[in-house]
């Protein structure tokens, strides 16, 4: 663990992309105070900024806490992350740098050698980040606000319905390593329509899965003998 604030806002982010901390999970500035080395001042800070960024809720004299996930929020989640993630996408070819697609070959490195060791939180880290890169590329500033939220759910869910024994599972992540390597091609290529097809591809992988643990096939009943 990393002391100071940078320690603080680095992990507070991985536990809630990891569900380490769990949705509506209350935190603490006496405890962050203590744990990082900090005084309250800087704490509220950094929770301020997570509260911005979609991490957090300050709710007035009620502390703050992880941002909750319901049915609402999965709902709204599904109904507009393929039109986000298609925006994002088609902006990404237009106003990518040599910098930031550097960048999203290394973030890829990482999470096809976390797939690699099953590390699921390394996956989550890694597969957020290539896809917080290409709202970078996308350049705008309401995508971008729009793009980070859908993907601190998306994290989030995805980190609950993995199952690394499972072989649909492994198939998946197999599946999504090379949409990634097929990403980088098409942006660097400035093939738009390609990228906006992976799109759909790559989000279709999730949809399906996650779609299958929010609304699983119901159990048999027992026969009655």
């Amino acid at each position: 663990m990393k002391t100071g604030k940078n320690g603080l806002y680095g992990d507070l982010k991985r536990q809630i992309l990891t569900m380490e901390l769990g949705p509506d999970e209350m935190l603490d500035e006496v405890t962050l105070s203590e744990r990082y080395g900090l005084s309250r001042t800087p704490v509220r800070e950094i929770l301020r900024r997570l509260d911005g960024e979609g991490y957090l809720e300050i709710r007035e004299n009620r502390g703050t806490r992880v941002s909750p996930m319901n049915y609402t929020t999965v709902r709204n989640f599904f109904l507009v992350a393929p039109m986000i993630y298609a925006a994002v996408g088609r902006l990404a070819v237009q106003n990518f740098t040599e910098a930031q697609l550097n960048d999203l070959k290394e973030t890829q490195r990482r999470f096809r050698k976390a797939a690699d060791e099953k590390n699921p939180m390394n996956m989550v880290i890694e597969n957020n980040r290539f896809h917080e890169i290409m709202a970078e590329m996308a350049d705008n500033p309401y995508l971008m606000a729009s793009m980070n939220r859908l993907l601190i759910d998306h994290a989030r869910i995805a980190h609950t319905v993995f199952r690394p024994r499972d072989a649909d599972m492994q198939w998946r992540l197999e599946q999504s390593a090379d949409h990634h390597d097929a990403f980088i091609v098409a942006i660097a290529e400035h093939n738009e329509e390609r990228v906006v097809d992976l799109v759909f591809e790559h989000w279709e992988l999730s949809r399906e899965k996650m779609q299958m643990f929010v609304v699983p096939q119901g159990l048999k009943a027992d026969t009655l003998t």
